[in-house]
């Protein structure tokens, strides 16, 4: 397999998420160091399967607002985040003046100005691979990037239980328990998604794909697995609804985040050539 880089056009190769439209809204939802979910469980995660070490290169994906340059700042790592929408990357310069962001295509990163094969210790997707299509040109082009035995990150909402507007919560009267209603699971889905307040009127796309679709698609692009985290939500007080005991016992079951972690094998070539 030929696995140089093609330059490949938003236009002739997958819709746009529309995240331009909604920056304002996104920017105030999350702040400096991201929202809620970010600063006490998305992020603390990442940085786990990450491991991060002074001196490594990381290539923050879909960066959004840069809100992880903020947190790999002490850990003395080279960050460089590349994001589709131009109005997020105008933002994350403002708000995070230290770090270095590109605006650029995750499917088409050696079009990306600063961005060479083979160059990235590490490279992240903290929740941004389930806005991107199509997953096996990210990732591959993730991989590309990549040094040989350089690991990804990828931080996400679980694919199995958290499926927007196919799954949520149902209550079992019978037996007192908090469930997790799953309508569609195996089908890839296109969908799209209105935020609230200030994005109102507005959509983005997500795209939902099945466990499998991720673990075979990073191997097809040589790297292997060596970590999963399936990550719950911890405080779950806020959505008690006078049912504490079983909400608590559901959350702590059912995650809300799933970590994979991935090496790029030393000897790229010869895996295609198997």
């Amino acid at each position: 397999m030929n696995v140089k880089q093609k330059k490949l056009t938003t236009k002739n190769h997958g819709p746009s998420t529309g995240w331009d439209d909604v920056a304002a809204w996104y920017d105030g939802w999350m702040g400096q160091l991201g929202s809620d979910y970010h600063r006490q469980i998305a992020v603390p995660a990442l940085l786990n399967l990450l491991e991060p070490e002074a001196g490594e290169t990381v290539l923050d994906i879909g960066a959004g607002l840069g809100v992880l340059s903020s947190y790999l700042q002490d850990a003395d790592m080279n960050y460089l985040g590349v994001e589709a929408s131009s109005k997020l990357v105008q933002r994350a310069r403002k708000r995070h003046r230290q770090a270095h962001f590109v605006q650029g295509d995750a499917r088409a990163l050696a079009a990306v100005v600063g961005i060479e094969a083979a160059v990235f210790d590490t490279a992240v997707f903290l929740l941004s691979i389930q806005d991107m299509d199509p997953l096996h040109v990210v990732l591959q082009n993730a991989a590309w990037a990549l040094k040989p035995g350089g690991r990804l990150v990828i931080l996400m909402t679980h694919p199995c239980f958290r499926i927007p507007r196919q799954s949520g919560w149902g209550w079992d009267e019978q037996r007192k328990l908090r469930f997790r209603r799953i309508d569609r699971y195996l089908t890839a889905l296109r969908v799209p998604l209105k935020p609230s307040g200030r994005g109102k009127g507005h959509t983005t796309k997500s795209f939902h794909r099945p466990l499998q679709a991720y673990i075979n698609g990073l191997s097809d692009c040589g790297l292997l697995v060596d970590r999963l985290q399936e990550i719950p939500v911890k405080d779950v007080a806020q959505l008690a609804n006078g049912r504490l005991k079983a909400d608590k016992r559901a959350s702590a079951e059912i995650p809300l985040f799933l970590g994979i972690r991935a090496r790029k094998i030393q000897d790229w070539q010869s895996w295609f050539d198997l």
